[in-house]
C-alpha cells in the first residue's frame, strides 16, 4: 500500500518552498544594488575607459555607446579589446567605438597613450579609470614598482593627471575611479610603498592601492574646484568577474567560498558597471565632487579615506614616482 503524505504536509512544504524562493529573490535584489536610472544622452561627448575590453569596463562601454558617446576603449591586449569593441557595435549599433593600446603596468606606455590620445582626438568628456589587478603574486613593474601599487594607483594617476588640460577644456567633463570597498582597513605605506623591507601581503597591498584610488579621487576633486572637472570614487559590489583570479589562487579555500555562491551572492558585471555609470551621467552629481559612490548613491568612506593631509601627501609622492612636475 502507498504511504500518502498528509495534505497538511504538503502544505507546510509549499508554504516553506514559496518562502524561500521569495527569500533568494529579496537577496538577489538586494544583492544587485542600484541601478542608474539616467536617460541622458552623450551624442556628441567623448568617454576614455581602462581595461574596457571584459567586465565591468565592458558594460560600461557597451552603456556609454548606447548613449551615443564616442568611446575610447584603452586596453592592454588589443586582440580582446577589438572583439570586445565589434560585439559593442554590433549591440549598440555605435560604431563610434575606438581601441587604443594601454598598459598601466608601464608609465611609458601611459606617455606614449596620452601623446597619441591628444593627437587624434579633440575632447574627453568622461575618463573612467576602471581597470584593476586584484591580490596578484608579488610583481615588479618595468619601473620598479609594486604592481598592484602600479596598475590600480599610479598608471590612473599620471594618465589622469596627463589629460586633465584635455578635460578642462571640454569641461564641464568627470573624472570616475574605480575603487572598492577593500578600501576599508587600508594604509597607505609612505615608508615602504612596494613592500621591500616588510613580508608581502596581496591582501595589504591591493587595501593600499584601493585606498590610494579613493584619496586621489578626493585630492583630485579639491585642485579641480572652479575649473568644471570633477571627480568620483567608487565601490562597485562584489562581483565574479577575471578581476578575482588571483585571488582563487592565492587563497584556496576563499576561492572555492566563492565559486559556490557565485550566482546568488555576487553581482553580474551589467550590475556592478552601474555606479560607474551612474557618476559618469546622472545629472546633479557636481556638488558631490570628492565623494565615494556605492550602489549608486553617496555613502561614506573609510575613515582613511577622508584623510585630507594623507591625500595630499599622497598625490605629491605619486608625482614623484611618476615623474610629473606638478607646476600648479
Amino acid at each position: 500500500m502507498l504511504d500518502l503524505v498528509p495534505s497538511s504536509r504538503l502544505a507546510t512544504y509549499g508554504s516553506v518552498t514559496v518562502v524561500t524562493v521569495i527569500s533568494l529573490v529579496l537577496l538577489r535584489k538586494w544583492i544587485a544594488g542600484g541601478v542608474c536610472r539616467s536617460r541622458v544622452r552623450l551624442d556628441g561627448k567623448t568617454v576614455l575607459i581602462t581595461g574596457a575590453n571584459t567586465g565591468i569596463g565592458k558594460e560600461t562601454a557597451r552603456d556609454m555607446a548606447f548613449r551615443g558617446a564616442r568611446v575610447v576603449m584603452a586596453c592592454r591586449d588589443l586582440a580582446r579589446a577589438e572583439k570586445a569593441a565589434a560585439e559593442i557595435r554590433g549591440t549598440t549599433g555605435n560604431q563610434n567605438v575606438a581601441v587604443r593600446q594601454l598598459d598601466l603596468a608601464s608609465l611609458r606606455s601611459v606617455r606614449q597613450f596620452v601623446g597619441e590620445y591628444e593627437a587624434s582626438e579633440d575632447r574627453l568628456d568622461i575618463l573612467i579609470n576602471n581597470a584593476g589587478v586584484m591580490m596578484c603574486p608579488k610583481g615588479l613593474t618595468e619601473d620598479g614598482y609594486e604592481t598592484q601599487l602600479a596598475v590600480n594607483h599610479l598608471g590612473h594617476f599620471l594618465l589622469t593627471i596627463l589629460l586633465l588640460e584635455k578635460l578642462k577644456s571640454s569641461a564641464p567633463s568627470r573624472v570616475v575611479t574605480v575603487s572598492s570597498i577593500a578600501h576599508r582597513g587600508g594604509k597607505i605605506h609612505f615608508d615602504d610603498l612596494c613592500f621591500e623591507k616588510t613580508p608581502y601581503d596581496s591582501l595589504v597591498s591591493y587595501r593600499q592601492s584601493k585606498l590610494a584610488n579613493v584619496l586621489f579621487s578626493r585630492e583630485l576633486a579639491r585642485r579641480m574646484k572652479g575649473t568644471g572637472v570633477t571627480s568620483y570614487a567608487l565601490h562597485p559590489g562584489v562581483i565574479r568577474t577575471e578581476l578575482s583570479r588571483h585571488l582563487e589562487l592565492g587563497y584556496p579555500v576563499l576561492g572555492v567560498l566563492l565559486t559556490v555562491p557565485a550566482f546568488l551572492l555576487m553581482k553580474t558585471p551589467w550590475e556592478g558597471a552601474q555606479t560607474s555609470i551612474h557618476c559618469a551621467v546622472a545629472a546633479g552629481l557636481e556638488g558631490k565632487s570628492g565623494c565615494y559612490f556605492s550602489d549608486c548613491a553617496v555613502k561614506e568612506p573609510a575613515p582613511e579615506g577622508w584623510d585630507d593631509l594623507t591625500a595630499f601627501r599622497l598625490w605629491e609622492v605619486s608625482a614623484r614616482l611618476v615623474g610629473y612636475e606638478d607646476r600648479d
